[in-house]
């Protein structure tokens, strides 16, 4: 039987152990409930930026070969680590374990705390990541915006040294999400923002969703529940091809 303590948590970027650690901080000690284990582990190889209907194929299929093994290896859930929620349904089908995206959990939480949401991230080439998940979700009746600030990201060393710029530029663009767009909530836009969460909350008048975070607790109020994904919704393959998907790492 799985540890029912020990969650996978998927970078859908390939990189190096300080750029793993980077991600891992925003789910500091203090923040995780006593009892569950975080780990997080990148893709081997793939996408670079998420920026391209490329590196969207390549996030989807990456993420899913690194957690296709996750419930054979003792993991009691699987977390994405992008609000792409890369491979999520794919993952879902495959396994048994719950799987949970940030984009979804976040998308969830923005509609309970108010009515129109803003999706707020770096720049707009990855607006399409979102475009695909609200559709498949059915969110967009619920969406007032979608909104950057036109700078590119570092997927690796994230907001670090850029933090007196960045913050800004997000809280001038989330106060016209709230003017311009009626929007009473704030989602982050990607995982690697989570740096600027605690500035945006304290300095908005609305609820500021960091995505990452917000998954991490739903995940672990499911696992507490003894809650899994459907397998009406998301039917597990009669021939699986987990060998011929494991191929081809490097």
């Amino acid at each position: 039987m799985a540890d029912d303590r020990r969650i996978k948590v998927i970078v859908p970027i390939p990189m190096d152990e300080a750029g793993v650690a980077a991600r891992a901080a925003q789910l500091p000690s203090d923040f995780v409930r006593s009892g569950f284990s975080p780990e997080f582990v990148a893709v081997p190889w793939g996408a670079a930026l998420g920026d391209s209907y490329h590196d969207m194929l390549l996030m989807d299929w990456t993420v899913f070969q690194t957690g296709i093994t996750a419930e054979d290896e003792g993991y009691a859930g699987v977390l994405i680590d992008t609000v792409s929620d890369s491979g999520l349904r794919a993952l879902r089908s495959r396994l048994t374990i719950p799987v949970i995206g940030p984009g979804e959990a976040a998308f969830a939480a923005a509609m309970m705390l108010g009515k129109k949401f803003t999706v707020l991230t770096m720049w707009p080439e990855w607006f399409p990541l979102y475009q695909k998940t609200l559709t498949e979700y059915g969110f967009w009746d619920r969406v007032a915006s979608l909104r950057s600030i036109d700078t590119r990201p570092d997927v690796t060393e994230l907001l670090a040294g850029k933090e007196e710029v960045i913050f800004d530029k997000l809280k001038a663009e989330a106060t016209r999400a709230m003017e311009e767009d009626g929007a009473d909530v704030i989602v982050l836009g990607s995982t690697t923002m989570h740096q600027s969460a605690a500035f945006l909350a304290a300095n908005l008048p609305i609820p500021v969703i960091n995505p990452g975070q917000v998954a991490w607790k739903f995940l672990e109020g499911l696992i507490e529940c003894g809650l899994t994904h459907s397998k009406k919704a998301f039917p597990t393959p009669e021939v699986p091809k987990d060998a011929d998907i494991r191929k081809g790492w490097f």
